[in-house]
């Protein structure tokens, strides 16, 4: 288990328990590597979609996996959270802890966050080994997540009924070396499923 950074909030008087069985014997035992799969994106971009059909076909693979998706974390663990850009680093933060334990127990686990600062990408990343952070960014023109807004939010941010909303008045930091970099614009959905899993094969996280 990848310890936590030196500069990290950690409770005092606690010493961290190493456990039996290692995240190697897991990963051997699931037939494939654990690894984050990093799904960043405007609102609307497609992440949960492509997350989600990403996770079928690994299923389908026989692959141990987990999708953490944006909205259903804020209705427990990070439910306290609002959209300030310091809660959303905060939001980050707690995912990508969460993350680790889920590749430290042998799994592919997804995560579906908009996540727009690079340095809350990038703390997340320098966390884990090299080869177990794999970001994927949902690329999709504002224009065209306006023009499907889902929940009904772009709509809202532009009346000034929301806050704080990424790509209106909250900033978005374009990845700049995603290990995959997905148009959703172009490609459809199960070809963008079939792009991340090619990518999963060639990286050797499964086979």
């Amino acid at each position: 288990m990848t310890n936590l950074k030196a500069d990290a909030a950690v409770s005092s008087n606690v010493v961290w328990h190493l456990q039996s069985i290692s995240a190697a014997q897991r990963s051997e035992a699931n037939g494939h590597k654990s690894a984050v799969l990093w799904y960043t994106g405007l609102s609307g971009s497609g992440k949960s979609t492509v997350a989600n059909a990403v996770d079928q076909k690994l299923f389908e693979r026989g692959c141990h996996t987990y999708v953490l998706d944006g909205d259903n974390v804020r209705h427990g663990l990070n439910g306290d959270l609002t959209f300030s850009d310091k809660d959303r680093v905060e939001n980050i933060r707690r995912i990508g802890e969460v993350s680790k334990l889920f590749v430290d127990s042998g799994l592919l686990v997804s995560t579906a966050f908009i996540s727009p600062f690079a340095s809350d990408r990038k703390m997340v990343r320098d966390q884990l080994p090299a080869d177990k952070f794999v970001e994927v960014f949902i690329d999709t023109p504002i224009e065209i997540c306006e023009q499907r807004d889902p929940k009904g939010l772009y709509k809202k941010a532009r009346n000034g009924e929301i806050k704080n909303f990424t790509g209106i008045d909250s900033a978005y930091d374009i990845p700049e070396s995603p290990e995959v970099h997905l148009k959703t614009a172009n490609k459809s959905i199960e070809a963008c499923a079939d792009e991340v899993v090619a990518k999963l094969v060639e990286l050797g996280l499964i086979d």
